[in-house]
């Protein structure tokens, strides 16, 4: 069996060397879609020999569905360009589906690992996560739509046990480069499905979000970096939140 990794990207140029490094001996065919990299990202790209296409952006479901529809292989490896196949899951990768005559399974789970700033976080809330990232491609797709897409795959799903990581954020300008779009994706989100936003909301939610991060997630035991996410959290919910009730109030 090959594999296609499958990847969405725009100005990722300090991470995707790492990421397609990582696969370079796994995968059979690399799979980008641009959608408007002012940076090196395609021309790092380009020296693993990935195809690459170009689309615009419209939502995150509809951009990865699409990269999903030009994969060769039956078998599709889901990677953001800041995550890192570990060495051991790679061979067990290798030894599940490229080695193997039978494949019990139509999709498999992979245990991420976020770092923050640098730092491996063991609390917060994000400390090991279990995400469909390898599946067959006639019988999975993305669901969810502009924001908080998720793969789902009609069939039979296993699991691996080893990890890959996932390298969020290495400095605050990352995260703020992200934090305009993703707060009025989010918003957009909500006002979608009819969810309102109340005074009540933009008071109590961010500091609540701090709570649940930092004293409910234990994220005080993942030092400075746990008590920066708890912040950024809470001021992601304020955000939010107050684009959810401009948005509804038409302002």
């Amino acid at each position: 069996m090959k594999i296609s990794l499958v990847m969405i990207a725009k100005n990722e140029e300090k991470n995707i060397a790492k990421s397609l490094e990582s696969v370079k001996d796994l995968v059979s065919e690399i799979i980008i879609v641009d959608s408007g990299s002012t940076d090196n990202t395609n021309k790092i790209a380009q020296s693993y020999r990935a195809k690459i296409f170009k689309r615009q952006f419209d939502n995150f479901s509809a951009q990865k569905n699409y990269a999903l529809s030009l994969a060769l292989n039956e078998w599709v490896l889901h990677l953001d360009a800041d995550e890192v196949l570990s060495q051991e899951l790679k061979e067990e990768i290798r030894q599940t589906i490229c080695n193997s005559d039978k494949i019990n399974y139509d999709g498999f789970l992979l245990t991420r690992e976020n770092f923050f700033l640098g730092r491996k976080m063991k609390y917060s809330g994000i400390a090991r996560e279990d995400r469909l990232r390898l599946a067959k491609k006639s019988l999975s797709k993305y669901v969810g739509g502009i924001i908080h897409e998720e793969l789902v795959v009609d069939g039979k799903v296993g699991k691996f046990n080893n990890t890959f990581y996932h390298y969020t954020c290495s400095n605050l300008d990352g995260y703020f480069n992200k934090f305009e779009q993703y707060t009025t994706f989010g918003a957009l989100k909500m006002l979608d499905k009819n969810k309102k936003a109340k005074i009540v909301d933009i008071i109590f939610r961010p500091p609540f979000e701090f709570i649940k991060r930092y004293i409910l997630k234990l994220g005080f035991l993942d030092g400075l970096e746990g008590f920066v996410w708890a912040v950024l959290g809470s001021y992601y919910s304020f955000t939010k939140y107050i684009k959810l009730y401009l948005l509804q109030n038409k302002r």
